[in-house]
């Protein structure tokens, strides 16, 4: 005998439950108060109908393809929607051309573009001319950042709207909605506590899609009280044992919290720095790309003035790779505790680039002929090596010879701070001055 659903006599019941319930209208729309709240831009744009084409960017499950479709509903406009994998370049132009035709009739027409960032230039070059003319009004949603993913020309004739994960209450408020609207489970009998949909909320991660498929498996999975349904508490636990954690290895959230242990660690932010290196590695990413951006921060960051830091970064980095992942995260986190708590300067790093800078105007001055090696008679007969001082027999280990070219002689780069150790090095920066200032004209 064939086993009876849940929705057994629902004619949508092949459709999964975040499609059933999706708002029609923009009343019904959960999230993004700052776009959409009273007397905010975009919702007067659509309420007065004066669209431009747009860029939705935002992360998974924020309601992206529901606001286009709300717009478009509202707007009375032709609705096309675009795949990047089905929308070959000749497709593409077919569609905008009969766009143009409608244009001529009155007709207005939006075209969606789910994930955009997907569409190759070639397929993204297709829509300018359209865009441009006033043909279409495009509508675009990425998760990915459209500085890096959309072509520039296209980018700037629309406007960017940053769509935000949706908060725990916005959740909460789409839950309730599908438990009581008929679409969703307001057919059935369903019994859910508060405590129930508030860990739904927290695992879903601001992602209304996984909160609407986790509350739909747990009714699947549920168990049943005469005709009521009860989300078992220990079935729930089950779903939600680990929460998804938002993190991209070679996407945008990947330089995002590489950033953000960087510069925690510049602020001397222990905790901070310890957690966002937890992201990282929970989220499966490479030990060894941690530990050579610490060994680059130690240098960059702290430089002398804690002239272990860089040694401790390394030795955690030959740790990482003799050892690597479960074992190495220790040598990291107590590498990142260090590397935070010690006292910064990028006197190094500042140096590095003013040189850098020298190079790039004069980039090819001659090597003073007093540092010149000498190897061959005639090298020696051209003056290579002449004047040499050999600072070991002096009795300061200090000589008057000039080793900087000519045209550089005034220019100065490393500027120590007084932090940590570094304050050392200025002392000794400071004394090496005073040396010349006496010995040099005398």
């Amino acid at each position: 005998m064939k086993q009876g659903s849940l929705f057994t006599n629902n004619k949508n019941n092949s459709q999964p439950l975040a499609s059933r319930i999706r708002p029609r209208k923009l009343e019904d729309f959960v999230g993004q108060q700052h776009l959409l709240g009273k007397g905010k831009i975009l919702r007067e744009l659509i309420e007065t109908d004066q669209l431009t084409s747009l860029i939705f960017w935002g992360p998974p499950g924020v309601g992206k393809t529901t606001l286009a479709e709300i717009i478009a509903h509202r707007s009375q406009a032709h609705f096309i929607q675009f795949s990047a994998v089905s929308s070959s370049i000749r497709k593409i132009r077919e569609i905008m051309k009969g766009a143009d035709l409608d244009q001529d009739l009155g007709q207005k027409t939006i075209v969606f573009i789910d994930e955009i960032h997907r569409f190759n230039k070639a397929q993204q070059d297709v829509f300018l001319p359209y865009v441009e003319r006033g043909s279409i009004i495009l509508i675009g949603a990425t998760t990915e950042n459209p500085s890096f993913e959309i072509n520039a020309a296209l980018l700037s004739r629309c406007k960017v709207f940053v769509l935000k994960p949706l908060i725990s209450s916005d959740i909460i408020r789409l839950l309730k909605s599908a438990i009581n609207s008929p679409e969703g489970f307001g057919k059935i009998d369903l019994s859910i506590s508060d405590k129930a949909l508030e860990a739904i909320a927290a695992f879903s991660n601001g992602d209304g899609r996984v909160a609407l498929n986790t509350l739909e498996m747990a009714v699947l999975n549920s168990s049943k009280k005469g005709s009521r349904i009860i989300i078992n508490p220990s079935g729930l636990k089950q779903l939600i044992n680990r929460t998804s954690l938002l993190y991209d290895k070679k996407g945008e959230e990947h330089y995002n919290i590489i950033s953000a242990l960087h510069k925690s660690m510049r602020n001397s932010d222990v905790d901070a720095a310890i957690y966002w290196l937890s992201r990282m590695l929970d989220a499966g990413e490479d030990p060894i790309y941690i530990a050579r951006r610490l060994v680059r921060f130690a240098s960059e960051d702290i430089g002398l003035a804690d002239t272990k830091s860089l040694s401790l970064a390394i030795d955690v980095f030959q740790a990482c790779r003799y050892l690597g992942m479960p074992e190495c995260d220790i040598h990291l986190t107590e590498a990142v505790i260090y590397l935070a708590m010690a006292p910064k300067s990028n006197s190094v790093y500042k140096a590095r680039l003013k040189a850098s800078e020298d190079v790039k105007t004069f980039p090819n001055e001659p090597v003073p002929l007093q540092i010149r090696n000498a190897p061959t008679k005639l090298m020696n007969d051209l003056g290579y090596g002449s004047n040499y001082q050999y600072a070991h027999q002096k009795k300061d280990k200090l000589t008057t010879m000039k080793t900087m070219p000519p045209s550089l002689q005034d220019h100065e780069y490393y500027f120590p701070s007084e932090q940590g150790n570094e304050d050392r090095f200025k002392k000794r920066l400071a004394h090496i001055k005073r040396w010349h200032e006496h010995h040099d004209n005398t």
